[in-house]
């Protein structure tokens, strides 16, 4: 997915590298949780691979098609960001809010709204349907934007921080239920400020001074016991 990225921000006369040849292969039915501190360049990695921003110098690839051609434009919207702002003008509910990630892919807006039903249930949030965004609690809002992310359709899903402001009781649900998106085939790439965002992971890297560390290819990586057991 990222081959030898690198990426920098100038700060008046300095520089500031947020990743330096960073390379990192996400499967499909994959989660992979990315550990950092802050400015340690974890958000950047995020977003570079979401195809929000591009890197200085290496490849971002979806499967195989690098997201730097003009002919991979369209392809790049198979990619799920989880936005938690949810900014929406006075009167617009939860339901329109998700919908219009798909009515901008030129979607019907019948279409659209019964995709987000769809979503808004799969991310158990069916009773805020008509809600105002602005009324969320942020482990509503987290959910909501992941339910904006899946109406999409993606191949691959990037939430970074998922469980940042989330209530200490709901932040396990939140990683679980990225986990269930991954054992239904979507590559899933997280991040964490702690150990406890990394429930539900496959792998769990760390990243400091731009720099990632860990099993980067998922054939190389050793089987690390971070699900949670099955009770039965």
């Amino acid at each position: 997915m990222l081959e030898a990225v690198s990426k920098s921000y100038r700060r008046g006369s300095r520089e500031k590298v947020a990743l330096c040849d960073v390379s990192l292969s996400v499967n499909a039915g994959e989660m992979v949780s990315i550990y950092g501190r802050r400015q340690s360049g974890r958000s950047t990695l995020l977003r570079v691979a979401a195809g929000i921003e591009r890197p200085d110098s290496g490849l971002v690839r979806l499967e195989g098609r690098d997201l730097a051609e003009r002919s991979s434009v369209g392809f790049a919207a198979r990619i799920g960001y989880c936005q938690k702002a949810l900014g929406s003008p006075e009167g617009e509910t939860v339901l329109e809010q998700v919908a219009l990630a798909v009515l901008v892919r030129g979607v019907s807006p019948s279409a659209a709204r019964s995709r987000s039903r769809v979503v808004l249930e799969r991310v158990d949030c069916t009773n805020l349907v008509d809600a105002q965004p602005a009324d969320l609690n942020a482990t509503e809002r987290m959910r909501v934007a992941i339910a904006r992310a899946l109406a999409c359709e993606p191949s691959l899903l990037v939430a970074d921080e998922p469980t940042i402001g989330v209530d200490l009781l709901d932040r396990d649900s939140i990683l679980l239920l990225l986990r269930s998106l991954a054992d239904e085939g979507i590559a899933v790439l997280t991040s964490a400020g702690d150990s406890a965002g990394f429930l539900g992971a496959d792998r769990a890297l760390s990243i400091s001074d731009g720099r990632l560390r860990g099993e980067l290819q998922p054939q190389a990586a050793p089987v690390i016991p971070l699900r949670r057991p099955s009770s039965r």
